[in-house]
């Protein structure tokens, strides 16, 4: 109904009344009040006595209001002969930057690293060939949990209706086989109408932000200028409530838990980076005193500094100490639970379910009970508030008494004016890395050496263990860095995932982002060689001029520069790395020149592994 009266009378007040029959439809007024009560709409429209008015706007238009809206000021993809109606809608959008990326796939992971920071992304395809090009970015970020906004530009209503032989189709007149595959990496995917485009569009959004996942928007060609009627109203993403009963019991079993706990301790998971919850957690480890491990997907959630926090466990790949300590506990709150390979040391975690208290977006177990729909994010400030305080930790006396000071990664390295090793990049790197860094590590020894690395204040770790497609590390840097331009980035990044996605390098250039690019020239896919042993040469690649990489792709030719979005960044370092003293050198002056792109190449010994790479591989194969 409400749909309908937006269409036939144009401007719509809508206001709260006791009283409200169809015979106010037939009044012909422009301006009709309706008691909410008695209809159904798929917004969320708040009951009080406040005025909604409902406009003329087009698809295009709303869509791109509702990205804005949730915080999304970039979008990225490429340009394709059905989506050029939307994107000269975007192009007209001053307060919109088209992302104008090399392919579909790096425009992907684009969007995944701009959510990491950001909340949300943005891709937009063209239909067939420019969405399948995209859907393995678009599978990491379901993999990942992070909402990711798929627009495909489609073929006209006319043109699928008649099943007509299209280019970038198979020829059989079927228009909906690209939607369905990309039904099992979404959670939620429309082909928009005319007549239901607007809640199509917020139905697909506001799922996208629920699920933390991604969401598939289809725009037929020829309805993306089409006119529609829109309320003005904001949309609802809030996490709904928790079941009240169920609510008080989780809290009454946990807080009886924890007051009976003699060596109670926080495990992170990547739960508490996906929900909006990284407060929440950090409020609860400060006012428990309890102490906190991460696993490797929980890394950055609270920071490293604080006196309870104790290291990375990651089971049998863990260093000895923290694995003492997490297996010694008698009670282990976890803030999510993700029984991932890599997250848990080739599944070696061992903790007794009878010692764990899980939390997570859509349910709470406690040891072998389950509280279904009592999310962590309306629990754990509840847990806080009521915490006991004889229950609190002094963390100072316990690390005197019983913990001792926290585990380190020991690196053997003397190295001065030395070859550059592995041993002595990981000792050196955190000393580098400053407070409010987006670290973006690449699948491999990059995100290996960093599970026990010192995080500095309030850093955004963003690596992609759960999907670990080689090459998503590049593009990821380019959104983080597009999406919080104040943030310093850094990249840890493989020769053989940086030759996957390489493209995206000149992208940087053009939108003046300042990123540190590390590159671990070290002649091949090390972990693979270290997994699969026997010097196989499919594990060989083509060696580049690395340190070239700004001048090949064009940072001097003069169109560049004229059509460069962004002219504020500049030149730093290109410099090829063989000793410690020049990587010591380097680093201290890319950290401080943070108006400048740099390009270090670390030239390390063919075979040469961080310890936590061997411990993790030593794991993984057992």
């Amino acid at each position: 109904m409400m749909q309908w009266l937006i269409d036939t009378l144009g401007e719509v007040k809508v206001e709260k009344l006791a009283d409200f029959n169809d015979s106010a439809l037939a009044s012909g007024e422009k301006n009709v009040y309706l008691s909410m009560s008695y209809v159904s709409s798929p917004f969320s429209i708040n009951h009080s006595s406040t005025m909604i008015i409902a406009t003329k706007t087009t698809v295009s238009l709303h869509l791109l209001q509702r990205l804005k809206e949730i915080g999304i000021d970039t979008v990225f993809g490429v340009p394709g002969d059905f989506n050029l109606n939307v994107l000269d809608v975007i192009e007209g959008d001053k307060s919109l930057t088209w992302g104008r990326n090399v392919n579909e796939l790096n425009a992907a992971y684009a969007a995944d690293g701009y959510a990491r920071v950001k909340g949300a992304g943005a891709i937009l395809t063209t239909f067939g060939v420019g969405e399948l090009s995209a859907i393995n970015g678009i599978a990491g970020s379901y993999a990942e949990k992070v909402p990711v906004i798929h627009v495909v530009g489609m073929p006209s209503t006319t043109s699928m209706e008649k099943k007509a032989y299209l280019h970038h189709t198979f020829g059989n007149g079927e228009f909906s086989m690209f939607h369905k595959m990309a039904s099992h990496v979404t959670v939620a995917g429309e082909v928009l109408s005319v007549k239901t485009a607007a809640q199509q569009i917020d139905h697909v959004i506001t799922q996208c932000l629920l699920q933390r996942r991604p969401g598939y928007i289809g725009i037929p060609c020829d309805i993306a200028l089409a006119t529609i009627s829109v309320l003005q109203e904001k949309l609802d993403y809030s996490i709904p409530k928790n079941p009240v009963g169920a609510q008080e019991a989780a809290v009454k079993a946990i807080l009886d838990a924890i007051g009976q706990a003699e060596h109670p301790i926080i495990l992170l998971d990547r739960c508490a980076t996906r929900n909006d919850v990284k407060g929440k957690v950090n409020d609860f480890v400060k006012a428990s005193g309890f102490p906190v491990y991460s696993k490797p997907n929980g890394l950055g959630v609270i920071n490293h500094c604080v006196p309870n926090y104790r290291g990375c466990y990651i089971g049998a790949s863990s260093l000895a100490q923290i694995r003492q300590e997490v297996l010694g506990a008698d009670l282990v709150l976890e803030i999510g639970s993700e029984a991932l390979d890599i997250n848990t040391g080739g599944f070696t975690l061992n903790l007794d379910p009878e010692k764990v208290i899980s939390f997570d977006s859509s349910c709470t177990k406690v040891f072998h009970s389950m509280f279904e729909n009592v999310a962590i994010q309306g629990l754990l400030p509840i847990i806080t508030k009521r915490f006991p305080a004889s229950c609190k930790v002094d963390t100072q006396q316990l690390i005197e008494s019983q913990l001792g000071p926290r585990a380190q990664q020991t690196y053997t390295t003397d190295n001065d004016n030395k070859v550059l090793d592995q041993a002595y990049f990981w000792s050196k790197l955190a000393s580098y890395l400053p407070e409010k860094v987006a670290l973006v590590t690449e699948t491999g020894t990059p995100t290996l050496g960093t599970f026990n690395l010192n995080l500095p204040k309030d850093c955004t770790l963003i690596m992609q263990l759960g999907w670990a497609s080689i090459g998503y590390g590049i593009p990821a840097t380019l959104g983080a860095a597009i999406a919080d331009r104040s943030k310093p980035v850094i990249l840890l990044v493989g020769d053989g995932s940086f030759q996957v996605s390489v493209q995206e390098v000149s992208l940087m250039l053009y939108h003046g982002v300042c990123p540190i690019i590390i590159l671990f020239n070290n002649d091949g896919y090390l972990i693979e060689k270290l997994v699969h042993e026997g010097g196989y040469k499919y594990n060989d690649i083509q060696m580049w001029e690395y340190a070239e990489t700004f001048r090949y792709f064009g940072r001097d030719i003069p169109v560049n520069q004229d059509r460069a979005l962004v002219n504020t960044a500049k030149i730093g370092m290109q410099k090829r790395i063989h000793t410690s003293s020049e990587f010591d050198t380097a680093m201290a002056l890319a950290v401080a020149q943070s108006d400048r792109i740099h390009f270090l190449e670390l030239v390390f010994p063919a075979d040469d592994v961080p310890k936590s790479a061997l411990a993790f591989v030593s794991a993984y194969k057992q």
